[in-house]
């Protein structure tokens, strides 16, 4: 049974294996031509992960996939379920098993010499499924399709055919990752799908290392997974390459194609997330030529306990900002190279895709409290500022110091017939501090210099050109040992000595010449902590709590200072497992013990089960330690186990863009289920999907909703369907609605509202007490840039009921004093959404206030908000 105790396996999959009644999969040899059961290896994936059913591996199990290529679709050896049934986006490989403990990975690797090519097809979703699975390792693996269409793209001759089978040889997605913590993925290629490389959210402890995520239509990393995708823990990318991402690639020879951006209906972000939590670290980082931004933090949530690091990033070419980020954060030892009009006449992007968000090449926002640092960099570009601080009060600080800062002639500037170059630092709607110290400022506007800043002087670099930018110091550089040793710098953008003279050269690159080094600081070794979990050895009931005593002791040297180290636990699905405390700081030497309470969920069967604990810390790998316990379950919960769930929408019928509110109930025995994993699908007309995913509530309610659209290929009959994850169950329904362009419909027909049974659309919400005629209006964060969408929701209520099918009308006051007028109607819950477009125009940054009127029952309500749009 998965989640027993049991001694890991390792099991084989090579192109000249057997199925799984042929071969066992226990040992790399082929299958020997006749036989069943044969200790031989698998000649698929397929056969160690379903798309449908219970896997043949277990967690902490290890996968070894030997050299060669496996199609990962409809029509593949091996295919099973709901895809062999027809269902091209329900072929993507098996959720992987989570392993035991983060000690304990589940792994699946290929040969790290040839390593396996798993290539998407038939519009299967993605083709690697972390959806739930935790402590899972990924290693040496190709994942891509063969086909260089991109999903959805404005252009017919570079889109994807989705409109009749057979659909061709591409995949969505190359890895699909939601409610997934402690994953390691290395030596990992993901190139060439349709859609988006990575589609990560909701995840914790996720470490990347000598992974590429090229050339993916849609983008290399996206982190939306839902309306809740943020993430938390430490997230690390090391030593890894994120290209070219907004392009298809040529399957034959590798090079991008059909390259697009915003302006032109598609995306384009190297990599970028919703709004996230978390820890992030990118180190030697190669950044480039993404169709959009190249590093997108800008949706980090500022909270304290929250972070965003780079550190060696080699960051140019891409159609936006090359990075941005939000909150506490660092950017050091990086050259940043804003050649953000790169792909200006090319493939099929847009002049308004150029420069977007004013292309400044690092974009930083702040809110109360935080500290940003930019040291040691080298930076340069043609957008509007090299650098931009936005939001903050004041007690947000900004620290630029000893970076190198070189204008070029700003190119939006120039094409709007007023040339004139970046400027160095642009403060926009912030009252945060700025701090400068021993920066190099080269040909900007206006001669901008700061106090304490060298200007006027040529840094003299080896190339100062855009297209050809090289960072190292000539001699005779006025870089050159300039500035003093900052403390915990001791390194350079290549990771030689810092300083190599007696003092530290400005910029990324330190000029390794002879000189004396500071002395060093005083040695500090650190060490992998000890970890020790102990607790009852005799059989527990099920549902009954004990606990389990955690002990963590700091094994680093007197040299170091306190370290605080994060706790996790892991315990098998379904059962409870908490920690007194999710953090202690130790000092060298010293220890901490802290307790794990553990219950066993309905339905464990009696038997053994591993149960963990495991310690981290900003300091890296060095600190990863875990520590395991065995629970003895007595008893057997004798539930049946049936799956049910109900599927339905707020209403039968809607008004191009309205939200479509969607929901699932989920039961086991009558039962329901909380946590459950919900995949909702809604087809369009025109065949494209919308695909999300929520997680049930404690009543068992999985929620999802998206704003219908307008346009022609939005109107008509939508298909829905949603798949139940519970355990290694899954259930399927469906239902559907339509969207009508409004024009002479009538007002949509509610459907009664009747307890949900499992064949009955679930109740959405409950609204709210109020009193009156109220209105409530909102839009969804306070600050865009340029070419951005601004979503304004809100909701009416009378007397506490919703309002229903009433208009709103609302009107968006523009800086310059001009109006757009907007209608939207509210749903069964009295919520509506619009959209407010902004143009690419400079004029359009400012402050804008948005106005809504609703009038229902004989009353009127009004309401306001407001945003700013940055240069």
């Amino acid at each position: 049974m998965i989640g027993s105790a049991q001694a890991a396996t390792t099991y084989y999959v090579r192109t000249d294996g057997g199925n799984a009644t042929q071969c066992n999969g226990r040992a790399n040899s082929p299958y020997p031509g006749s036989g069943s059961n044969q200790s031989c290896a698998w000649k698929h994936p397929y056969y160690a992960l379903p798309s449908s059913g219970t896997p043949r591996i277990a967690g902490g199990d290890t996968l070894v996939i030997g050299s060669g290529e496996y199609k990962i679709g409809y029509g593949a050896e091996g295919m099973a379920g709901n895809c062999a049934a027809g269902d091209r986006s329900a072929c993507s490989l098996g959720k992987v098993p989570s392993g035991p403990s983060s000690s304990q990975k589940t792994r699946i690797l290929g040969n790290s010499k040839s390593p396996p090519k798993l290539w998407g097809a038939e519009r299967s979703w993605s083709v690697i499924n972390l959806n739930g699975s935790s402590n899972v390792e990924l290693g040496y693996l190709e994942i891509t399709d063969k086909d260089q269409c991109v999903s959805a793209h404005s252009v017919s001759s570079a889109a994807c055919n989705r409109s009749s089978t057979p659909y061709g040889n591409w995949a969505s997605i190359g890895i699909s990752a939601s409610d997934s913590g402690n994953v390691h993925i290395h030596d990992v290629d993901i190139h060439g799908m349709a859609l988006q490389g990575v589609n990560a959210g909701r995840i914790s402890n996720w470490t990347l290392e000598r992974v590429k995520i090229n050339a993916n239509g849609w983008a290399g990393w996206d982190g939306n997974v839902g309306s809740n995708s943020s993430n938390s823990g430490s997230i690390i990318f090391r030593d890894g390459e994120i290209a070219w991402n907004g392009c298809g690639e040529n399957p034959s020879t590798g090079a991008p194609v059909n390259c697009w951006g915003q302006k032109a209906g598609g995306y384009g972000d190297g990599l970028g997330t919703y709004l996230t939590g978390g820890q992030w670290l990118f180190e030697d980082m190669f950044v480039h030529h993404n169709t959009s931004d190249g590093l997108d933090m800008l949706y980090m949530d500022g909270a304290d306990g929250s972070s965003v690091t780079m550190r060696r990033v080699y960051a140019v070419d891409n159609a936006g900002n090359q990075l941005k980020v939000k909150g506490n954060s660092t950017i050091e030892n990086s050259v940043v190279v804003g050649n953000c009009a790169y792909f200006a006449g090319k493939y099929y992007m847009q002049s308004g895709d150029m420069c977007r968000a004013s292309g400044n090449a690092i974009s930083v926002s702040l809110s109360s409290n935080d500290k940003a640092y930019i040291r040691h960099n080298t930076i340069t570009g043609e957008g509007d500022g090299l650098i931009m601080t936005t939001e903050g009060d004041s007690s947000a600080t900004t620290t630029i110091q000893n970076n190198v800062l070189i204008g070029a002639n700003d190119y939006l500037a120039t094409l709007a017939g007023s040339p004139q170059l970046a400027v160095a630092h642009i403060v926009y709607n912030s009252s945060a501090r700025s701090v400068y110290a021993g920066n190099l400022i080269w040909n900007v506007k206006n001669n901008q210099c700061p106090s304490g800043s060298i200007c006027g002087q040529n840094p003299k670099l080896t190339n100062l050109s855009l297209d050809n930018f090289d960072a190292m110091p000539l001699s005779g550089s006025p870089a050159v040992d300039a500035v003093s040793v900052l403390s915990g710098v001791t390194t350079d953008f290549y990771e030689a000595p810092r300083p190599s003279g007696s003092k530290s050269d400005i910029g990324a690159v330190e000029v390794q010449a002879g000189g004396s080094t500071p002395d060093p600081t005083p040695t500090c070794t650190r060490a992998k902590p000890t970890v020790s979990l102990t607790g009852p050895t005799d059989a527990i009931a099920v549902g009954l709590s004990v606990n389990y005593t955690l002990k963590v002791t700091n094994k680093d040297s007197s040299g170091c200072g306190n370290t605080s180290f994060a706790l996790a636990r892991s315990v098998p699905s379904g059962w409870t497992g908490t920690l007194s405390a999710s953090n202690v700081t130790l000092a060298p030497g010293a220890s901490s013990t802290t307790t794990l309470s553990v219950a066993a969920g309905n339905g464990t069967s009696a038997g053994a089960y591993n149960i963990g604990a495991a310690t981290s810390s900003a300091v890296g790998s060095t600190h990863t330690a875990s520590a395991s316990a065995v629970f003895n379950v007595k008893e057997v919960n004798t539930s049946s186990g049936q799956v049910t769930q109900a599927l339905g929408t707020d209403k039968s019928a809607y008004i191009g863009g309205e939200t479509v509110y969607m929901s699932a109930l989920v039961k086991m025995d009558g039962e329901p289920v909380a946590g459950s994993m919900v995949r909702f699908t809604a087809v369009k007309p025109n065949g494209i999907e919308i695909v999300m995913s929520a997680t049930t509530d404690a009543q068992g309610y999985a929620r999802a909703s998206f704003v219908s659209g307008t346009g022609p290929s939005s109107i008509g009959s939508y298909g829905l369907n949603a798949v139940a994850s519970v355990g290694d169950k899954t259930v399927t329904s469906t239902a559907s609605f339509t969207v009508n362009d409004g024009s002479g419909a009538t007002e949509p027909v509610e459907p009664d509202p009747v307890e949900p049974e499992p064949t009955d659309p679930p109740v959405v919400v409950v609204p709210p007490e109020g009193e009156g005629l109220v209105q409530e209006i909102e839009v969804n964060k306070g600050l865009y840039g340029l070419g951005d969408d601004v979503r304004i929701s809100g909701r009416v209520l009378d007397d506490g009921e919703a309002v229903t099918g009433a208009r709103v009308d609302l009107r968006v006051y523009r800086p310059n004093g001009s109006i757009q007028k907007l209608r939207a109607y509210t749903d069964a819950d009295g919520r509506f959404e619009a959209i407010h477009s902004i143009g690419y125009n400079k004029k359009e940054a400012g402050d804008y206030t948005v106005s809504s009127t609703v009038s229902a029952n004989g009353d009127d309500a009004t309401a306001t908000a407001s945003f700013t749009v940055a240069r």
